[in-house]
């Protein structure tokens, strides 16, 4: 064969291929762990951040991450249905993932059209309830896993509460593929810094808590239920309000949090 004939090159082309396949697929597969293990450590970063034990930006260390998670969170894996903690028999939370569960049809399941104001279609069935505790154990805050669309992406977060399961401490979203410098202003710490002390329910225990369009007036009779809207960023903000509606209401956390207001007020949990 020629050395510079057609078939030597396509040849060399194709050697080429074939070894830079084998060298990127063994890249990816010897960096899983690195980057499951960099996802995981993210994760309780923010949750840690929602719940206001760490700041935004500020500089920490994996081990001390890993430290303050242990020390303050005691994590509870729910079923969304009934709003109680699973048996450990019949899921195991230290090896439960709840992002591959949402996408597995066998750990998850459909949402009704009527009722996915989130816009995810599916959800699984167990989700996990941070709680954030002082050094004697007492629950001082929860931080609730939340999700949803936005107008590009569908966007991944936390929100904390009180221990009321009413009253917001704090709000961060970790994922999302927002435009820069519109929706992707979820991600600002000032716009964050607007969310603790809004009330998620009336009296009634109706869902209030919203996103705006504009910003929200000092005379507002709603003024304890509004954030403001996100400037040139309709959708997305309309999305947070929509996934929040969704997660705190009866097809998600909303039974765990019935049950929680139902001990605060010494009533019979049933």
């Amino acid at each position: 064969m020629k050395r510079d004939s057609t078939a030597q090159t396509l040849l060399v082309a194709a050697m080429l291929c074939v070894v830079c396949s084998v060298i990127v697929a063994g890249a990816a597969v010897g960096l899983r762990p690195l980057q499951d293990a960099n996802k995981r450590l993210d994760k309780k970063k923010n949750v840690l951040i929602a719940g206001g034990l760490i700041s935004e930006g500020q500089a920490v260390s994996q081990q001390e991450i890993d430290e303050k998670f242990t020390q303050k969170i005691h994590s509870v894996l729910i079923d969304l249905k009934t709003g109680q903690p699973v048996d450990s028999t019949v899921v195991n939370p230290e090896t439960y993932d709840q992002r591959t569960a949402a996408a597995d049809p066998k750990q998850n399941q459909p949402i009704p059209r009527s009722a996915d104001l989130a816009g995810i279609k599916r959800r699984e069935k167990y989700a996990f309830v941070y709680e954030v505790v002082d050094t004697g154990g007492e629950v001082k805050q929860l931080v609730l896993p939340i999700n949803g669309k936005g107008l590009w992406s569908t966007l991944y977060g936390f929100l904390a509460l009180d221990a009321d399961g009413s009253t917001v401490r704090g709000i961060t979203f970790y994922e999302h593929g927002e435009t820069a410098g519109l929706g992707a202003e979820v991600d600002n710490p000032k716009w964050k810094a607007i969310w603790p002390g809004k009330q998620v329910f009336d009296e009634t225990g109706k869902i209030r808590l919203e996103v705006i369009k504009g910003s929200v007036l000092p005379s507002s009779p709603n003024v304890q239920y509004e954030v403001d809207g996100i400037s040139g960023a309709t959708i997305t903000s309309k999305g947070v309000s929509n996934l929040i509606h969704y997660w705190l209401g009866p097809d998600a956390f909303g039974p765990f949090l019935d049950h929680l207001r139902q001990r605060e007020d010494g009533s019979p949990d049933a």
